[in-house]
């Protein structure tokens, strides 16, 4: 027994005379973000997905016996993951609403929620190139390249780009080629 007291006592002594620096987290939050992946997919978190499915239980926590909270009844819409927890993945739509999801349920093709009536889609990513169509608000579209502020969306046929403050479903930072 004393031999035990003894023992964690150096212990105790060892882990207080270490270097600050070695059990500190990263100092900024961009180096914090970086590391923060899923603990089941290793893909970042936060990120968008869509709904796969037309229809999907969200429940209060992460399995079946859990209460069914919401219910999501639009194919392809957009939605961000926040967290996972075995076949579970945590999301939010655009309002915030959210909770838990089978991972069955989600697509990884990138879809966005336009929030702007009658947003015009142009040619070339500025506002003086020509509109190769216009999309009224709460349509979800496709996402494909995006740049700096602006983004190339794809919807009933047409394509054309938007600024990114137009629409829910990308980071502000966002870039994808």
């Amino acid at each position: 027994m004393r031999q035990t007291w003894i023992g964690a006592l150096a212990l105790t002594l060892l882990i207080a005379t270490l270097p600050v620096h070695a059990v500190e987290a990263p100092a900024d939050d961009a180096a914090r973000e970086a590391v923060t992946v899923g603990p089941i997919t290793h893909l970042p978190l936060p990120r968008y997905v869509s709904m796969k499915a037309s229809k999907g239980n969200v429940r209060r926590g992460p399995s079946v016996t859990h209460r069914i909270d919401w219910v999501f009844m639009r194919r392809n819409m957009p939605l961000q993951i926040t967290a996972e927890y075995g076949h579970w993945r945590r999301v939010v739509d655009q309002e915030g609403v959210g909770g838990w999801i089978h991972y069955s349920l989600l697509s990884g093709v990138r879809t966005v929620l336009i929030q702007r009536n009658m947003l015009d889609l142009h040619l070339r990513p500025n506002k003086a190139s020509a509109v190769s169509a216009q999309v009224e608000l709460g349509v979800v579209a496709r996402l494909e390249d995006c740049l700096a502020d602006w983004c190339r969306l794809s919807v009933a046929g047409y394509k054309g780009w938007a600024p990114k403050s137009s629409f829910w479903g990308v980071d502000p930072d966002e870039l994808r080629d």
